[in-house]
């Protein structure tokens, strides 16, 4: 009998090691796959670099697409190709909902918010978020929001760093300033954090933990195990609870102040997402979740998208300066005791003719996306236009950070810096005020496209500009450490250990 096991036990291992030839042979380049566990093995060992992992897949796929099996996770096809993403987001749009798998993953903390629902309730929920977004409210966004956070609190706290020669945490003090932003557009909640010599506030600190976590159950190798540890109320899952517990109650506490003001008069008619909601006679739960998606989408992935930015421009200096150049002659100034001071404060106008700052956060977002990757559950069985065949119930991801690295679709010097590639061919390298050309945002996936394109892209983007805009204008930024950071790949991207900077002032 011992001799049967000993038989039996070869040969399975035989035909593992054939198995494993195979996939490395095999003309897609997946990663080497078993039976019954799939692609775990590889899976687990590049579990810390899983984005260059799958990017290196991908690069060596035909189609630039992969397919992965493995262990107690569902079959997920994994792509960088434009044509698919045109189909998975707009073309065959309602055969690719976010699905239930994913909705389980941030069901506790988002509830039934816009970015965690599909069908008539997220359709509703667009339809009354879209009038945030008009030309008429990012005027008011820079004119009162953006000229008060900025110049009244961003600014100093710079210019006190650069006096003292303090260390501080750019990350940091971008997804505060952010926290705050959003906080004020949407629900008219000022949580005051950009003192940084006060505690972290409890909102924050809670919105901080519960993200993390969601992405941590994203993320894990063996889903089953999250689930048994919320089952069982331990852990990481039982740290989530009380995240999301406060991070509710925090908002429902604002929603009931926001409502007794109404009561009593003592507010300003619709001048907030929260008001308007509350003014329509919305459901108080349907509020709630609403905000807390707009809240944690509007902060973190603006916050990110410019702490790499600025991380870059430290690695190329030259570019930062076409940007200083390009914000001087817009909004013109005067030299004053050796100081740049503006003729013109900011405004909508000017930060739309900044066209150079907006190719640095296009190129800087290729490389270095918010949100690295977005997956989708399909609802029937489907055929992308590569040719790779889709089952009922399959992961389907697109991969804006693998995009961003494919030599296909950005040529040999995919790996560089170069805003110029943003402009139209006739334009000379170092133009500031060349045309802007049109990139395809099946290609340039950052914000989403088809039905669910981001509804805040314009909103992000003028953000983006007028604090970079500002910063650059009176600042030098330099790093602390010559490292290269690491790109972490939460709910939304984030620099590990922050961006540990000295200010200095620019003459």
């Amino acid at each position: 009998m011992s001799w049967y096991y000993i038989f039996f036990a070869l040969s399975i291992l035989s035909f593992l090691l054939k198995r494993r030839i195979m996939s490395r042979n095999t003309s897609t380049h997946t990663p080497p796959s078993y039976p019954f566990i799939g692609c775990f093995i590889s899976f687990y060992k590049n579990r810390h670099c899983l984005l260059d992992f799958y990017t290196h897949h991908l690069s060596q796929s035909p189609t630039q697409t992969i397919l992965l099996n493995r262990l107690g996770a569902r079959r997920t096809i994994l792509t960088a190709n434009p044509l698919n993403v045109e189909y998975i987001l707009k073309t065959n749009f309602t055969n690719f909902p976010k699905g239930k798998p994913f909705t389980e993953i941030l069901g506790d903390l988002l509830g039934g918010g816009i970015f965690n629902v599909d069908g008539k309730l997220w359709s509703n929920q667009r339809k009354l978020a879209s009038h945030e977004f008009t030309t008429r409210s990012l005027k008011g966004l820079v004119e009162k929001t953006l000229e008060d956070e900025v110049q009244q609190r961003l600014i100093p706290l710079l210019e006190l760093a650069s006096n003292c020669n303090c260390v501080i945490d750019m990350q940091d003090v971008l997804r505060r300033l952010t926290f705050e932003i959003v906080c004020k557009v949407s629900l008219g909640y000022d949580p005051c954090c950009l003192d940084l010599s006060k505690p972290v506030p409890p909102l924050l600190s809670a919105f901080d933990k519960a993200s993390e976590i969601s992405a941590m159950r994203a993320a894990s190798s063996i889903p089953l195990i999250w689930k048994i540890k919320r089952m069982f109320n331990v852990g990481s899952e039982k740290s989530l609870k009380e995240a999301v517990k406060l991070v509710h109650e925090s908002v429902i506490e604002i929603i009931r102040k926001k409502k007794k003001e109404m009561d009593e008069k003592k507010y300003v008619s619709g001048s907030d997402l929260l008001t308007k909601l509350l003014e329509g006679g919305h459901d108080e739960i349907m509020v709630r979740d609403m905000v807390i998606s707009i809240v944690m989408a509007g902060r973190d992935t603006t916050s990110a998208a410019m702490t790499w930015l600025f991380w870059l421009l430290t690695r190329n200096r030259s570019k930062e300066e076409l940007i200083v150049k390009g914000v001087r002659e817009v909004f013109g100034g005067k030299n004053n005791d050796d100081e740049f001071e503006l003729m013109r404060s900011f405004d909508y106008e000017g930060l739309k003719e900044m066209k150079y700052l907006k190719a640095c956060l296009c190129e800087s977002m290729r490389l270095y996306p918010p949100v690295a990757w977005d997956s989708k559950h399909a609802a029937g069985n489907d055929v992308l236009p590569d040719g790779t065949k889709v089952e009922k119930g399959d992961k389907v991801t697109y991969f804006p950070y693998g995009m961003g690295r494919m030599e296909a679709l950005w040529g040999k010097d995919w790996n560089e810096f170069k805003p110029d590639r943003w402009f139209g061919e006739a334009v000379r390298e170092g133009d500031i005020n060349g045309v802007l050309k049109y990139v395809s945002p099946y290609k340039f996936a950052v914000f989403q496209a088809g039905p669910r394109v981001c509804l805040g892209k314009e909103m992000a983007f003028i953000q983006m500009e007028y604090v970079v805009a500002s910063i650059l204008n009176q600042f030098e930024i330099r790093p602390v450490l010559a490292n290269q950071p690491v790109f972490v790949p939460y709910l939304t991207a984030h620099m590990a250990g922050g961006f540990k900077v000295r200010v200095h002032k620019r003459i």
